[in-house]
C-alpha cells in the first residue's frame, strides 16, 4: 500500500539502515513496509514503475498506486481514549508522561525516537560534532508553524532556554538542557550548542524538549496554554480546544513536514477508569484505547470486532522511600504510634521490603502475564542495562531475618501512597504489595488518589513510602539514574523526581563520570556500576517493567512503542 503525499525522501532506506541514492523525482510514495521508501515524480512514473515492478511485481504496483490515489480523497475522524489527563497544556511545564503524550500531537522536538527508542531526525535534519564540546544542528527548511510562519533557529534557542524559566513545576524539563552552556545561532537553519564537558547524551536529551514558537509564547504563563494561548507548534495536528480532565480536540495540520496523519479530526478523550474506557471502545464511542484492563485481556484478544497490540515498555514500576528524615510522617509502630526513628533510612529494611514482594505473583495473578519482574531500571534493550542484577527472589523468611538484623524483629507500620489512575493496576499493585509486607511484620495501609493530587504532594516529599513509574524516555539508564536516584541538585538537574530524597554520593560520582564519557563501552560499564550501587543500597525497589497495551476497532492498526506513548498520527486505517 502506498501513501501520497508523504514525507520528502531522497532515496531508498534499506532494511539494514543504509540509504541508496535514487535518480527519480521528489514526490514520495511509501510502501507499507516502513523500512522501504520509494521516490517518484508523476512525470517520471513510467521509468519509476518499470524499476519498481522489477523489484516488487507489476500487480502490487498497480494495486498500490490505485489505493494511494483513492486514499488521498478519504477523510476520517478518530476518537482516542487515554488513561490519564494532562496536568498542563504547556509543553515545558511538567515532565510527566500524560503531558508529553498530549503535547507530541502539536509540537515536535529536534530529535525523535522511533517505536523501538532509536534516535531518528526530527526538526533537525542533520547534526555533527564540531569538537568535543560543540554540536551543530541543521534544522529543516520550510517547516511551518500552525500559523503559517516559518520555524527558525530563533525559535529553537528560545525553546531550549524556556524550560529553566518555568515556575512551580513539579518536575522540570531543564534536566535535559542543563548541560548546554551556550547557544550560537549561525543562520536561520543552523545552531551550535556547547557544553562545558563532553556530553554524549545531547541527542537523547533533545528528544524531550518540544520546540515552541517564540513570538507566540513570550510573556505567557503555563496556565495561559489551557486557554489556547501559545499552542502554536509544528506538529501533525493543530490545537482546537481543551476541556480539563475531559478532552482535547485537534485538526490535521495539512502543512506538516512529516508523514500526513490519516485523520482530519482527532479527539483525545481522558477516561481514567479502565472499565469505562473499554466500554467506550466496545460501544463505538471511541475507536481506540490505551491500557486495556488486564481482567478483560482474554475477551479483547478473542473479540473479532477488535484488534489488540502490546509491547514491553521501558517504564519501570518501583517503590521509593523517605530516606532522609529521622521521623517520617507515615511511619508508625504496628499499633499506630509515631516512631522516633525512621526504619526506612536503613538499607537492610529497604532490601527486606524487596525480598518480601512476590513479583512473579503480581505478574501471573494481577497483570495477566503482561509485566516483566526486574531488579533493573530499564529493559535489556536499552543502553546501560545491567545483566548482573538478577530479580530479587520472593523470600518472606529472609525478609523477616533482615528486619530482625536491622532492629525491627516485630516490624512496624507504614502507609503506602499510590496513584490510582496512572499506571496499569497501580493501586491494585500497591494493595498486593501491602499484603506481602504485612505478612512479614510491616503492617501496611494503602492510600490511592488521582495522579494530579499524588504528584503535587509527592514532589514536596510528603509521603514516607510510595509507588511510582518512570520511563527512560531518553533511551538509556542515565535517565532514571539522574532523575530518581541522584542526590537532589538543581544546578546539575539531578534528583528531579527523587521524591524520597535518597542520596548516595558514591553513586553520583560514578554517574557524573559516565555522563562525561564519550566511549560507549566505558560509559555503559559506568552506568551499570552506578545502577548496581543504587539498587543494592535499596535506593528504590524496582517491581517490574510494564507491558503496554492498545486496542482498536477492527480496521485500525497501531505500531506499539517501547516508550508507551499513544499518538493519534500512528493509528492508521487498514
Amino acid at each position: 500500500m502506498l501513501e501520497v503525499p508523504g514525507r520528502q525522501c531522497r532515496g531508498l532506506l534499506m532494511p539494514d539502515g543504509t540509504k541508496m541514492q535514487h535518480p527519480l523525482g521528489s514526490l514520495r510514495t511509501r510502501i507499507a513496509d516502513p523500512n522501504v521508501c520509494f521516490i517518484c515524480s508523476w512525470e517520471n512514473c513510467a521509468m519509476s514503475l518499470r524499476t519498481f515492478k522489477k523489484a516488487f511485481g507489476a500487480v502490487a504496483v498497480a494495486g498500490a498506486m490505485s489505493l494511494a490515489l483513492a486514499g488521498a480523497a478519504q477523510a476520517a475522524d478518530l476518537k482516542l481514549a487515554m488513561s490519564s489527563p494532562p496536568t498542563s497544556m504547556d509543553p515545558h511545564f511538567y515532565n510527566l508522561f500524560s503531558n508529553i503524550n498530549v503535547s507530541e500531537h502539536m509540537f515536535d522536538s529536534l530529535i525523535k525516537m522511533d517505536p523501538d527508542s532509536r534516535i531518528i531526525p526530527g526538526l533537525a535534519e542533520s547534526w555533527k560534532m564540531v569538537n568535543n564540546l560543540t554540536w551543530e544542528f541543521k534544522i529543516r527548511k520550510g517547516v511551518k508553524f500552525h500559523d503559517g510562519s516559518e520555524l527558525t533557529t530563533e525559535d529553537v534557542a528560545w525553546s531550549l532556554d524556556r524550560p529553566a524559566t518555568i515556575q512551580n513545576s513539579p518536575g522540570k524539563f531543564d534536566v535535559y538542557t542543563k548541560a548546554i552552556i551556550n547557544k550560537k545561532i549561525i543562520d536561520k537553519y543552523t545552531i551550535q550548542l556547547t557544553t562545558n564537558q563532553p556530553y554524549p547524551l545531547m541527542l537523547n536529551d533533545l528528544t524531550s524538549i518540544f520546540i515552541v514558537q517564540k513570538k507566540a509564547t513570550q510573556g505567557l504563563g503555563s496556565d495561559d496554554f489551557a486557554q489556547g494561548k501559545g499552542m502554536v507548534g509544528t506538529g501533525p495536528f493543530k490545537f482546537v480546544s481543551y476541556a480539563r480532565d475531559d478532552r482535547v480536540e485537534l485538526v490535521r495540520n495539512n502543512d506538516y513536514w512529516g508523514p500526513k496523519p490519516a485523520w482530519d479530526k482527532v479527539t483525545l478523550r481522558f477516561i481514567p477508569n479502565p472499565a469505562t474506557r473499554l466500554a467506550a471502545l466496545l460501544s463505538g464511542d471511541v475507536q481506540a484505547i490505551e491500557n486495556v484492563p488486564t481482567p478483560d485481556l482474554p475477551k479483547v484478544r478473542s473479540d473479532p470486532k477488535l484488534s489488540f497490540f502490546s509491547k514491553i515498555s521501558h517504564r519501570v514500576i518501583y517503590l521509593y522511600f523517605d530516606a532522609k528524615r529521622d521521623k517520617s510522617p507515615y511511619v508508625t509502630t504496628k499499633e499506630g504510634q509515631p516512631m522516633d526513628k525512621n526504619p526506612l533510612k536503613d538499607a537492610r529494611v529497604r532490601n527486606a521490603i524487596s525480598m518480601a514482594i512476590n513479583r512473579q505473583g503480581i505478574k501471573d495473578r494481577l497483570m495477566e502475564g503482561l509485566s516483566e519482574p526486574t531488579d533493573n531500571l530499564v529493559p535489556p534493550t536499552l543502553f546501560g542495562y545491567n545483566p548482573n542484577l538478577k530479580t530479587v527472589k520472593y523470600d518472606p523468611d529472609g525478609a523477616r531475618k533482615l528486619l530482625a538484623e536491622a532492629g525491627y524483629p516485630n516490624g512496624f507500620g507504614v502507609t503506602l501512597h499510590t496513584p490510582n489512575n496512572r499506571y496499569v493496576n497501580d493501586e491494585k499493585i500497591a494493595q498486593t504489595i501491602a499484603q506481602n509486607l504485612t505478612r512479614v511484620g510491616i503492617a501496611t495501609k494503602v492510600e490511592g488518589m488521582p495522579m494530579a493530587t499524588y504528584s503535587s504532594k509527592g514532589i514536596k516529599h510528603e509521603w514516607s513510602f510510595g509507588l511510582l513509574g518512570w520511563g527512560a524516555q531518553t533511551g538509556e539508564v542515565s535517565s532514571p539514574l539522574r532523575a530518581l536516584l541522584a542526590c537532589e541538585d538543581s544546578k546539575k538537574g539531578f534528583g528531579t523526581t527523587n521524591w524520597g530524597e535518597y542520596c548516595n554520593p558514591k553513586m553520583d560520582v560514578v554517574l557524573e563520570k559516565a555522563l562525561a564519557t564519550v566511549d560507549d563501552g566505558e560509559r555503559s560499564r559506568l552506568l551499570q556500576e552506578a545502577t548496581a550501587i543504587a539498587i543494592r543500597d535499596g535506593g528504590i525497589i524496582p517491581i517490574h517493567q510494564q507491558v503496554t497495551t492498545w486496542a482498536t476497532q477492527k480496521g485500525i492498526v497501531y505500531v506499539p512503542r517501547t516508550d508507551e506513548r499513544t499518538y493519534a498520527h500512528n493509528f492508521k486505517p487498514q
